[in-house]
């Protein structure tokens, strides 16, 4: 695992698999959502969020947890010697993310995300973009992953059984 691609529907436990990567194989982490968004939720520049993911691309090492523009997607499924499409059942999706949201709520601090930015104040936008990436997003996602299936190391997690199998199944820190 050199160059990571780790993809799949908000709520389905992408980034806390990000982080145990990451950590395992000590390949750098970029969380998409803290290069799209600055704090207060304000969005990244295109051309400035563009030029940012074709440079970590061009690096010999990599994790990239989320999606960013399809064009992008593509090229990173491309160079990606591995691609994690974690892909469970829409409602597990929106029962994490309210979960999550609830957490928020109550103050508990989250794992990863952009910096500065309050879970709280996207509730709504949250749950419109996870339906939206399942009806939109996902079939070409899912046809992106079936095409490299042959020729990169592909792990398609469809359950949260399969996620906590995968996760169990990786290597201790050395």
């Amino acid at each position: 695992m050199q160059k990571v691609m780790l993809i799949g529907n908000g709520g389905g436990g992408k980034t806390t698999l990000a982080y145990q990567l990451a950590a395992r194989y000590d390949l750098p982490l970029h969380e998409i959502d803290a290069l799209q968004f600055q704090p207060g939720w304000v969005a990244t520049p295109a051309t400035e969020l563009r030029q940012t993911l074709e440079h970590i691309h061009q690096t010999e090492r990599w994790l990239i947890d989320g999606f960013g523009p399809w064009d992008q997607i593509e090229a990173r499924a491309q160079l990606a010697d591995t691609i994690i499409f974690v892909d469970h059942p829409i409602w597990v999706h929106f029962w994490w993310a309210c979960e999550r949201q609830i957490a928020a709520a109550q103050g508990n601090p989250r794992l990863g995300g952009p910096p500065d930015c309050d879970l709280r104040d996207v509730t709504k936008r949250m749950f419109e973009t996870i339906w939206w990436v399942h009806e939109n997003l996902r079939p070409k996602l899912a046809s992106l992953v079936e095409h490299y299936q042959t020729s990169k190391s592909v792990v398609w997690i469809r359950s949260p059984e399969a996620l906590a199998d995968y996760m169990a199944q990786l290597p201790a820190n050395e």
